[in-house]
């Protein structure tokens, strides 16, 4: 299949999106689909090129309709699903893999680099949304009980944020070779001596990579983020994610739980410099994406973070995704846009490492690129695939 297919395929609606992408070499030759309740095939010019759909996905031939030739993206047709598709096999969430009364090995997702060996938590303990303070004179009808108070994790707590993980610092099972904390100028300093006021110096970087991994909140106290630090039991070994893919797992995971538990499907992702990079809008949660890249020669798009867009089963892919809608922030793109979502109270903050967000807008950006033309806007907003 020269040109390769795309298939979005809804769960809840058991219907799919099928793009059958125009050969690169003659975009405009004849072209006869058949379509099997479990595979395709596509003949252009005497050649036929087959191609056997995932197990568990099963067609209905006969419901195929919206017949159309798209120029520059090739055939489109909708077809309705037999059953539904096997469900979401999704990795656990930061809450349901950590465990009271476990060891837990934290390691540097970049290079593997042990962070924290060998912790147990007594206690591991969900935290209020980020801005839950500023709810509270709506809630109280006396001054702010909370002003004086902060929520620090005690020896042996770990607590969850939405995109972060905070401990007590001061444990036995911590390993400061590991981390190192420093300035943008490189300027190393003991934990003692850290100035707090300056964000430079609040950095947790890794000693091997350099990558950084979190921030110190006091001088017992690290948040790291969960797309910087794999966690596994003590008893597991290290096992590498390629970047892209667990970045993109992470925030996906992310939205799906805000957006589940809050009801909020608007986002900005903040960089810990405080910046806004990219607004998000989530749009579907059951998407299962499948996709063959057909032959080398109808690629067009550099795909820097190829171990995610690449099928890695033979010739035919497929990812659990979520659908987003996106803007990109950055250079004071869209500012008036991301001025409004700023003041809206429906719309929920993500804070990462400013680094992860230029690479989140990066992968968002190439899984536009992916997409048939077609396909890659919707009103205002360029659309993109986040896979799991």
């Amino acid at each position: 299949m020269a040109g390769g297919f795309l298939m979005e395929i809804r769960r809840g609606t058991q219907s799919a999106l099928l793009v059958i992408r125009a050969s690169a070499e003659d975009p405009g030759t004849p072209v006869e689909v058949s379509v099997s309740a479990d595979s395709l095939e596509v003949r252009s010019s005497g050649s036929c090129a087959p191609a056997a759909l995932p197990a568990g996905v099963r067609l209905a031939p006969s419901s195929c309709r919206g017949l159309r030739r798209l120029p520059g993206d090739g055939l489109h047709l909708r077809v309705r699903l037999r059953r539904p598709p096997p469900p979401a096999d999704l990795a656990f969430t930061l809450r349901e893999s950590l465990k009271p009364h476990k060891k837990y090995v934290f390691y540097c997702q970049s290079c593997g680099d042990i962070i924290v060996k060998d912790r147990k938590f007594l206690r591991v303990l969900p935290l209020p949304s980020e801005n839950w303070n500023d709810l509270v004179e709506e809630w109280c009808c006396h001054p702010n009980p909370f002003a004086r108070s902060t929520l620090r994790p005690q020896h042996d707590d770990c607590f969850l944020g939405d995109t972060f993980f905070m401990l007590n610092s001061g444990n036995e099972s911590h390993v400061p070779e590991s981390l190192t904390c420093c300035s943008e100028t490189g300027h190393h300093a003991s934990q003692s001596g850290f100035n707090l006021k300056s964000k430079e110096n609040t950095r947790v970087i890794c000693k091997r990579c350099k990558k950084m991994l979190g921030e110190t909140i006091s001088s017992d106290t690290i948040k790291y983020y969960v797309t910087e630090v794999i966690i596994q039991p003590s008893e597991g070994s290290f096992s590498p994610i390629p970047r892209s893919q667990f970045v993109q797992s992470m925030v996906a995971q992310c939205l799906l739980e805000l957006s589940s538990a809050k009801s909020t499907f608007r986002f900005t992702v903040k960089g810990d410099n405080g910046k806004t990079y990219i607004l998000i809008w989530l749009l579907n949660s059951d998407t299962l994406l499948v996709e063959s890249l057909g032959s080398s020669s109808s690629l067009s798009v550099l795909t820097l973070f190829g171990d995610i867009f690449m099928p890695s089963s033979g010739p035919v892919g497929t990812w659990n995704a979520v659908k987003v809608l996106y803007q990109p922030c950055i250079k004071c793109r869209n500012k008036d846009f991301a001025d409004a979502w700023e003041n809206d109270m429906g719309v929920h903050p993500l804070k990462f490492p400013s680094e992860t967000c230029l690479e989140l807008l990066l992968m968002l950006g190439l899984s536009t690129a992916s997409l048939p033309p077609s396909l890659r806007c919707m009103n205002s907003f360029q659309v993109a695939f986040l896979k799991m």
